[in-house]
């Protein structure tokens, strides 16, 4: 007895439906990402807050000086040991002088840490161009 068989057809895949797939993930990944600026450091700062701080517009984007909680120090988000920022500063304010420096420590960061970094500021010589860098959620 002879049986018939039927000729299986080959599923197809809709491609198109896919690809609007793929582009709608694409799509929530970039809008749900968060991207690193140049200018933050590599590694976590938590912000001190202020009830009288009011945030300051500057002309030019400025060189930050970091300190976290842990003694780390860092320029323009690359981490410089403090014996060497004195160095470091100066070859940035070489570069462009008129360019303004931000402080942005640590609220956790340890006092004498902050009182040698501003001793480097002074024997680097950066006097009237210093200011507190605070976020603009802190700043009420």
């Amino acid at each position: 007895m002879k049986f018939q068989t039927r000729t299986r057809r080959m599923p197809q895949v809709m491609i198109v439906s896919l690809i609007d797939i793929f582009a709608i993930l694409l799509i929530f990944v970039i809008v749900t990402s968060t991207f690193k600026t140049p200018t933050q450091p590599s590694f976590a700062i938590k912000l001190p807050e202020s009830k009288t701080a009011v945030a300051q517009e500057t002309p030019s984007e400025p060189v930050i000086l970091a300190i976290s909680e842990d003694n780390r120090v860092a320029l323009d988000d690359v981490e410089v040991p403090i014996d060497h920022l004195r160095l470091t500063l100066l070859e940035k304010m070489k570069a462009n002088p008129n360019r303004q420096l931000a402080l942005k420590a640590d609220e956790k960061a340890p006092f004498g840490t902050v009182i040698k970094v501003i001793d480097v500021l002074k024997e680097a010589g950066v006097k009237g161009n210093l200011s507190a860098f605070m976020d603009n959620a802190s700043a009420k």
